[in-house]
């Protein structure tokens, strides 16, 4: 009776095959499940200091709010650990970043190729998000994307 090789580099069903795209996607989830941390806690803590209602998972406005969130810390990330790069470091950044249209997915795939880049980026990570975490509630207002246009207004959308 053989048996499998017994490996811990099986895949799953929906999983690249490609061992540099498994390990791209890890890093990448990691990396998200750590930004929605740090999101929803800043968004919880900030409700809880004005005495508002805790987010609530199917309300839109939340979820909006959520979003903004992600996108001005990711924002706030990238311009912190970029700063920090060397000129051969910025080159090996901009090859490694590939054009998008979704800015979330864009600042994403930066701080995947940071990741793989620096070898203290979780260190340099937390100490952007300890600082994000002592600052006071300062959430950018929502950008006149995120605003309901006037027309959409008027016709009720």
């Amino acid at each position: 009776m053989s048996r499998p090789f017994n490996t811990s580099l099986r895949r799953g069903v929906g999983e690249p095959l490609d061992l540099i795209a498994r390990v791209n996607a890890e890093v990448r989830d990691r990396i998200g499940e750590a930004v929605d941390f740090v999101c929803l806690d800043s968004m919880v803590n900030a409700r809880s200091a004005a005495g508002l209602p805790a987010p609530e998972a199917d309300s839109t406005s939340d979820r909006a709010e959520f979003d903004r969130r992600v996108e001005a810390f990711l924002t706030r990330l990238a311009d912190a650990m970029v700063s920090a790069l060397d000129t051969s470091q910025r080159h090996s950044l901009a090859a490694a970043d590939p054009a998008g249209g979704d800015r979330v997915a864009h600042l994403v795939a930066v701080q995947v190729a940071l990741a793989k880049l620096l070898p203290d980026y979780w260190q340099r990570f937390e100490q952007v998000r300890a600082a994000y975490a002592a600052e006071p509630d300062a959430l950018p207002s929502p950008s006149g994307r995120d605003r309901p246009r006037w027309l959409d207004r008027l016709l009720g959308r």
